[in-house]
């Protein structure tokens, strides 16, 4: 990373893929700084999908999303006079939030590029933690050139919210945990948006146990990556994906991402808005755990059946837990009670 406005091409990203040693280098700089967040097991649930489904927990994590790994491990090796002079960011919450808490925990400052419809939530948080907020229309403008001019007028590192090895590596600790503590999977089930946690969460599980399939899972209004995967090479969606799974919401897998999960994904499902709306209210009423939409479409795969043949074994990454109380309400009301 850089600050100047080509700090996301690919000759500023290190050579070679990310690597499980990267991904537990991360790990030894994220000690004491991000949270070990729970692996939580339900018997209801299991009884319910038909296996032994494991919950990593990253809506525990600090900001509220497994994102402050990747954030603080891509700021913590930054040069200090980099560090001293500040960051940007583009975000639509939870990358913003992540970079906003690194930068203080490291003594820089953030100035983050928000979408003007961000949950008020979120920005809200991002402010609370000393962040600058730029807000743009994210159905008109482009949020990666808004980034760049920020950074480059002021002279900032650019943090991209998926494009670059520390970041990937370290979103790869969270798989990375769930592993110590499960062992051996038959599945893994991870949350996509621009494919950052799942490139890094394939890039743990296949070098630990090659035989694990790692599925990615996306809002049925935003599978780029599934489209992607079918063609074989990087496609974009026409328009803005309009789901309510609001992190989920991209238009084309990023270029390192898609290289590294077209190798190791065994594939993508797709979920629809009221299935991750029916994941959250299961996990509300009855795991007693709140998610956001995009922290919800693993848990929404399993219990819509999506997942066929279901693993015996199978961890699934709840990414993020987000949400407002006043949208939270929102959306359970727009579920059915029978759902």
């Amino acid at each position: 990373m850089s600050s100047s406005p080509t700090a996301e091409d690919p000759a500023s990203r290190g050579s070679g893929p990310v690597t499980l040693e990267d991904v537990r280098a991360a790990a030894g700089r994220l000690k004491g700084a991000a949270h070990r967040t729970p692996v939580l097991h339900s018997r209801t649930l299991d009884r319910l999908v038909g296996a032994e489904v494991h919950l990593k927990c990253e809506n525990f994590q600090r900001i509220g999303a497994f994102k402050f790994r990747g954030a603080y491990n891509a700021l913590s090796q930054l040069p200090s006079e980099q560090l001293a002079n500040g960051v940007a960011a583009y975000s639509s919450g939870n990358h913003a939030q992540a970079v906003a808490l690194a930068a203080r925990e490291l003594g820089s400052r953030a100035v983050i590029v928000m979408p003007e419809d961000t949950p008020p939530s979120k920005m809200d948080a991002t402010a609370d933690y000393g962040a600058e907020i730029v807000t743009y229309d994210r159905y008109t403008e482009v949020r990666e050139v808004i980034g760049r001019r920020v950074a480059e007028e002021r002279k900032l590192a650019l943090v991209p919210p998926y494009e670059h090895p520390h970041i990937i590596a370290g979103q790869g600790t969270a798989a990375l945990e769930l592993l110590e503590e499960t062992g051996e999977l038959d599945a893994l089930l991870v949350p996509v948006g621009g494919g950052g946690l799942a490139a890094g969460s394939a890039t743990v599980a296949r070098a630990l146990y090659p035989r694990l399939r790692v599925l990615g899972i996306e809002p049925e209004a935003g599978d780029d990556t599934r489209r992607s995967l079918a063609e074989g090479s990087r496609i974009e969606l026409d328009a803005v994906p309009r789901t309510i799974a609001d992190g989920q919401a991209a238009t084309t897998p990023g270029e390192l991402t898609f290289s590294i999960n077209r190798r190791l994904l065994a594939g993508v499902e797709l979920v629809s808005d009221e299935e991750i709306r029916a994941a959250m209210r299961f996990a509300f009423e009855r795991l007693k755990i709140v998610i956001e939409p995009s922290g919800a479409t693993g848990l929404a795969a399993l219990l819509a059946g999506r997942i066929d043949p279901v693993p015996a074994r199978v961890g699934v990454i709840i990414s993020g837990g987000n949400v407002g109380t006043k949208r939270f309400l929102e959306l359970m009301e727009e579920s059915p009670q029978g759902s």
